[in-house]
C-alpha cells in the first residue's frame, strides 16, 4: 500500500478506484515534473480500446490481458472485455485478465467475475510467463485451436531485453496459428532533454526496476513479426477514430509505444 505500482499510477491518474495515496502521490509528482500525466493515461486507455475494438471486429473472440490492472479508469460497461463484447461480429468473446497486484485481483474478482461467465481473472505476472501460460485456468477456459489477442501492457517489468525476446517467443510458440500479440512500452524519447534529470529521479524514486525503452529497442523485440498498420507508433497514432484520442496533437506527450503484431 506505501509503494506505488505502475498499474495503480495508471488507474489513479485515468481518475479509477483501483489505487492508493501512494500512486496518487506519484501522479501528483509526475505532473509537477510535466504536466501530462493525467492525459498521457488516457492516451494509454484509449489505446488499448482501439486495440481490442479492431481485433474483435477482425474476428479474433479471445483475449489474453497480462498486467492490465484491469483498469477502473474506463467507463462502467466499457472495460477492455465490454469493448470486446460490444465490437464481435459473432460469437461472444472470452477474456481473460492475468494480473499480479493483490488489491487489482481481489476488485476484479469480486465486481467482474460474478457477473459474467466471459470473463476470468487470474494471479500472473509476465516475469513468469510459464506459469501464466499453464495455468489450469488459462488452459480451460480458450480454446487453444483458435487464435487469439494476447496483450502485453507491463512490459514496465521486463528489464532484460534477452529474457523479453523469451516471452515473446514463448507467446509464438503456444498460440494458434493467426493469433495477434500487441504491447505498451515506456519511453522517455519524447521527453525534452532539460527534464530528462528531473524525470530520471523521479522515476527511480517512485517505480525503481521501471523499464525504459528508445523505439529502436522495441522495434528489435518485435523483429520477425508482421505490424499491422500503422506499425510501432506513439499509442495516440494507433488507429485514431473519429473521437480525437488524447496526446493526438502531440502524441510523444503519452510516453509510451504502442504496437500489434500478426503472429504468422
Amino acid at each position: 500500500m506505501t509503494q506505488a505500482r505502475t498499474t495503480r499510477i495508471l488507474d489513479a491518474a485515468a481518475g479509477g478506484k483501483n489505487n492508493f495515496v501512494a500512486d496518487r502521490d506519484a501522479v501528483r509528482r509526475y505532473d509537477q515534473a510535466a504536466a501530462i500525466t493525467t492525459t498521457a493515461a488516457r492516451a494509454v486507455l484509449q489505446f488499448l480500446c482501439r486495440v481490442v475494438r479492431h481485433l474483435a471486429t477482425e474476428g479474433v473472440d479471445q483475449f489474453v490481458i497480462v498486467g492490465s490492472g484491469v483498469p477502473s479508469g474506463l467507463p462502467v460497461g466499457g472495460q477492455l472485455h465490454d469493448v470486446a463484447r460490444d465490437a464481435a461480429r459473432t460469437s461472444v468473446p472470452r477474456v481473460v485478465y492475468v494480473e499480479s497486484d493483490p488489491m487489482v485481483l481481489a476488485g476484479a474478482r469480486a465486481t467482474i467475475e460474478p457477473v459474467t461467465d466471459l470473463v476470468r481473472v487470474v494471479e500472473g505476472d509476465v516475469r513468469e510467463i510459464d506459469d501464466v501460460l499453464d495455468d489450469r485456468v488459462v488452459q480451460m477456459f480458450l480454446d487453444w485451436d483458435r487464435p487469439m489477442a494476447v496483450l502485453l501492457l507491463s512490459t514496465h517489468s521486463l528489464n532484460d531485453d534477452e529474457f523479453f525476446h523469451y516471452v515473446i517467443k514463448r507467446i509464438r510458440q503456444v498460440v494458434p496459428e493467426g493469433s495477434y500479440l500487441s504491447l505498451l512500452q515506456t519511453t522517455f524519447d519524447g521527453i525534452p532533454v532539460e527534464l530528462l534529470p528531473a524525470i530520471h529521479d523521479l522515476l527511480a524514486m517512485t517505480l525503481p526496476g521501471h523499464a525504459i525503452r528508445t523505439r529502436e529497442e522495441v522495434a528489435a523485440l518485435l523483429e520477425g513479426l508482421v505490424l499491422v498498420d500503422p506499425g510501432l507508433v506513439w499509442v495516440p497514432e494507433w488507429r485514431p477514430n473519429g473521437h480525437e484520442p488524447a496526446c493526438l496533437e502531440a502524441p510523444s506527450a503519452s510516453g509510451t509505444y504502442g504496437a500489434v503484431a500478426h503472429i504468422p
